[in-house]
């Protein structure tokens, strides 16, 4: 199964109808400079209204490994992710406490090689390749790079995800999960139920295929 992870969840109404359209994970941002950011106590709330069969991720740029270990415990966070310019050595500090996804800003000169330096981390999630932005973008990650990297590693891939697209991406790229905030939205961290539901309808079909 694909995992479909929502993120930038700012609000709990917004993390109960990504619930009710099937979403596997939801993500909470902890950057400052993001328009979807969330505050601690924020999350901390929809967090403990969140069904054990959906997991909570939290979103980190550039922390220090001790300040995501303590967010992780405060909230009971699933696993987190490092969206910033992380080292190898942040990983492996964090791994044996909470599982990581590693994201990566992909473009087709990506060097695949870069993965095997991050071995300590459970999934890699690859985004646009936007140097001045960390995610979020609406823009398209490059899908052939993903497609080959997904051949040996758990691939989340993101960017310029929605509902016309992601069919295409989940049958050409085979991720082990999709990662999408933009394009189910009406604004910049305000969800929309439509969209939601349609978005993952997609997604489910592309596996029936």
């Amino acid at each position: 199964m694909v995992r479909v992870k929502i993120c930038g969840i700012t609000r709990a109404a917004d993390a109960q109808a990504a619930i009710e359209a099937g979403a596997n994970l939801l993500g909470f941002n902890f950057y400052a400079k993001s328009p979807r950011h969330i505050e601690e106590n924020k999350a901390a709330e929809i967090r403990g209204k969140l069904p054990r069969r959906v997991k909570a991720v939290g979103i980190f740029v550039n922390r220090r490994p001790a300040e995501v270990i303590a967010i992780r415990s405060s909230l009971g966070l699933d696993a987190v992710q490092l969206h910033g310019d992380e080292p190898p050595e942040t990983v492996a500090e964090i791994a044996p406490v909470v599982p990581v996804i590693k994201a990566f800003r992909v473009e087709a000169e990506f060097p695949l090689t870069t993965l095997d330096e991050y071995s300590e981390a459970f999934a890699f999630l690859f985004d646009a390749a936007h140097t001045d932005q960390y995610g979020g973008t609406g823009c398209t990650t490059d899908w052939d790079v993903a497609r080959r990297a997904s051949a040996k590693h758990r691939i989340i891939l993101a960017g310029g995800l929605k509902v016309e697209n992601v069919a295409a991406a989940v049958r050409i790229v085979r991720p082990y999960g999709i990662d999408v905030a933009s394009g189910v939205e009406s604004s910049p961290g305000k969800k929309d139920r439509g969209l939601l539901r349609e978005f993952i309808q997609e997604v489910r079909r592309a596996e029936r295929k």
